[in-house]
């Protein structure tokens, strides 16, 4: 097996015939250039009507927003997986308490459903898993729809299937962006390179989308862009830093997926690093609770010591069993004796990196750094196996085993780190802390809902969630209101054809937190495949949408008839 450079990111990468065989055959079919989107002039050349460079969540909505409203779609994404956070990053999504009928995107919403008929369809469950409505297959305490990396990748692949087979939609996997062209305010083209190959392809557009994890085309096209905290002089934001910090970025996590086989001794050999991670105490201002190898860890809200438990066999125990956190298979929903034991995703407070930042940081510190945070899983993972304390009284789970074929790698690693924090444009707005957290509202205008934005294009809703930085902060975890996304906090300040679609819009260190999750990144990049398909038909830039009022509410109007909400009712 070879290894392959995804991007910076380096990681021993498994294939997708790990998937279904059509989705095998569809990932060989894609990189294949369409005769019509090819230049005439040079066979390196591809032009479509928006290039979207980054295949997570939303990168993945702006291709679909795009392609159901006539345009031809160049969609480039750096690993051999489309999905970000649902698949290649091993995150089950992050959503909110009213996610099953309202709140999101209705395109979201049958994304869910597809993943749910998905296992209805193909799996052997129960019959009581098989009628009920909301299926969770895994059970987990985070979401009420922990499921398989691996089943994202093929029920997004099935929705893109009608605009693939027509040659709507091209998706070039294992592209990275390396370079792009300018011409004044106006992005003219992105070249891309196999991470394979080598082979470099120069992608033409009127419209260029952002959808990386880390903002990576706002150096590259010298659009203006923000990192790290801002000081409470800049944004007067309650919970900002006394002094920015540029460099101050969340940590990041490598997640791995494991299951448990009774009776089975699979240690692992002792990481390399394993003295270094087992005897580590954070570093943190408020302080850490102690060792990070522990069960015992900080509440993110309070930062009180919480004592978890860690019991991987379904006994019931008390208190807060992290095996169930982040659960993707429980055996329990399937005919007996198709899983040995439950499936689950460790995305943890003991795996969170925070010993350096890679926002802007050079190739080798990058590839430093992710190396740093697998050595730290492993040390997780072995400590689990061999130290633990287990509820009974005795330590260690030998049979927790690595499973990597879970999330497409040979090394039980996930293929790329989930980023938690990104590059942001400096947007013609800002959403502040006084917008849409709890506290900051109250105390600046009294208000008791988050504000109500004229240009509203979407909305979305989940706590400030801010995990330790690599500059030293602990968790910020307070509360926050029902959101809307603002159109203003899409549009970069000078470029003209240039969105985000993931975690690069406008907005703070601090309001990161709650626009950063899976179904309001779904809403922005449906918003901005969008606005994409509505600028071109209407021939105005994206900003003229917002400056002319009439243009907005049409713009509104069409895109609440197309099923996002820009309210909450």
């Amino acid at each position: 097996m070879k290894r392959r450079d995804f991007l910076t990111f380096t990681t021993l990468a498994g294939s997708s015939t790990l998937l279904l065989p059509y989705v095998s055959a569809v990932n060989n079919h894609i990189n294949k250039v369409p005769s019509k989107l090819k230049s005439k002039s040079k066979a390196n050349e591809m032009k479509a009507d928006v290039v979207i460079i980054g295949g997570g969540v939303g990168g993945c909505a702006a291709a679909l927003a795009s392609c159901r409203n006539g345009l031809q779609v160049i969609l480039v994404e750096e690993t051999d997986w489309i999905g970000g956070q649902l698949s290649q990053q091993g995150v089950p999504p992050d959503e909110h308490p009213w996610i099953e009928t309202h709140g999101a995107p209705t395109a979201y919403r049958t994304f869910r459903n597809n993943v749910r008929n998905y296992y209805k369809r193909n799996y052997p469950l129960t019959p009581e898993a098989l009628n009920r409505e909301f299926l969770n297959p895994g059970d987990g305490n985070v979401s009420r729809l922990c499921h398989e990396p691996m089943v994202s990748v093929a029920v997004l692949m099935e929705m893109f299937m009608p605009y693939i087979s027509t040659g709507q939609l091209q998706i070039l996997l294992e592209y990275k962006a390396t370079k792009a062209e300018v011409n004044r305010d106006d992005v003219v083209s992105v070249t891309v390179q196999n991470q394979i190959s080598q082979h470099d392809i120069t992608l033409i557009a009127p419209y260029f989308v952002d959808a990386t994890e880390c903002g990576d085309l706002l150096p590259l096209t010298k659009t203006e862009y923000v990192t790290g905290a801002e000081s409470k002089a800049e944004t007067k934001e309650l919970h900002a830093a006394d002094k920015a910090n540029p460099n101050n970025n969340q940590s990041f996590t490598v997640c791995f997926a494991m299951d448990y086989v009774p009776g089975e001794n699979l240690t692992i050999d002792k990481p390399e690093n394993y003295a270094f991670w087992h005897d580590y105490v954070p570093q943190l201002t408020p302080a850490w609770s102690g060792r990070l190898l522990d069960l015992t860890y900080a509440n993110p809200s309070t930062l009180q010591s919480i004592k978890a438990s860690f019991e991987p066999t379904g006994k019931e125990v008390k208190g807060f069993n992290l095996w169930n956190y982040r659960k993707i298979i429980n055996k329990n929903n399937f005919t007996a004796g198709t899983y040995k034991g439950d499936i689950t995703i460790v995305n943890w407070p003991q795996n969170d990196y925070f010993l350096g930042n890679i926002i802007d940081a050079s190739k080798e510190k990058i590839k430093m750094h992710v190396e740093a945070a697998k050595q730290l899983n492993l040390s997780l993972f072995y400590w689990l196996q061999t130290e633990a304390p287990r509820p009974d009284g005795g330590v260690g789970w030998p049979g927790l085993r690595l499973r990597g074929d879970i999330l497409g790698t040979n090394d039980g690693m996930a293929k790329y780190p989930y980023i938690r924090e990104s590059r942001r444009i400096k947007a013609e707005f800002t959403i502040l802390e006084e917008h849409v957290g709890t506290e900051n509202r109250k105390l600046v205008s009294g208000e008791t809902t988050a504000a109500k934005f004229d240009d509203s294009v979407g909305i979305g809703y989940y706590r400030l969630d801010l995990h330790p930085t690599c500059q030293g902060d602990n968790s910020v975890d307070i509360s926050s209101m029902p959101f809307q996304i603002p159109l203003g906090a899409l549009l970069p300040q000078r470029i003209n054809n240039l969105l985000p679609a993931c975690k690069n819009i406008g907005t703070t260190h601090i309001t990161n937190g709650c626009y950063r999750v899976h179904p309001a990144e779904w809403s922005i990049g449906e918003a901005v495949g969008m606005i994409v398909a509505y600028a071109e038909e209407k021939k105005v830039l994206p900003r003229a949408i917002r400056a002319q009022k009439d243009l907005l509410l049409d713009f509104q109007q069409r895109i609440q008839k197309q099923g996002l909400e820009i309210i909450w009712k």
